[in-house]
């Protein structure tokens, strides 16, 4: 009967510093790409343009890594057809 085989160690995660829209910034171990801040306890957060306010849920604001690009950037070198 074959032996069955240990488990890869997970990954160990290291600490990420993570960037608000408004340019806050926060350490954090994590192994996520972004993750939600749901806080918003900063006085501009009502009128930020990054608040993101999903139907049914809290509002919150998306922390990616900094120094990472847009997850739209690679849009901006699409040459759509009319």
């Amino acid at each position: 009967m074959p032996r069955p085989r240990p488990a890869k160690p997970a990954p160990a995660a290291s600490p990420v510093t993570f960037r608000a829209g408004c340019g806050r910034e926060w350490p954090v171990v994590s192994l996520e790409a972004d993750l939600a801040y749901t806080e918003q306890a900063f006085p501009e957060c009502p009128v930020c343009p990054h608040r993101v306010e999903p139907e049914g849920g809290p509002p919150f604001c998306t922390l990616r890594p900094a120094g990472s690009a847009h997850p739209f950037a690679v849009l901006a070198g699409l040459d759509l057809p009319e």
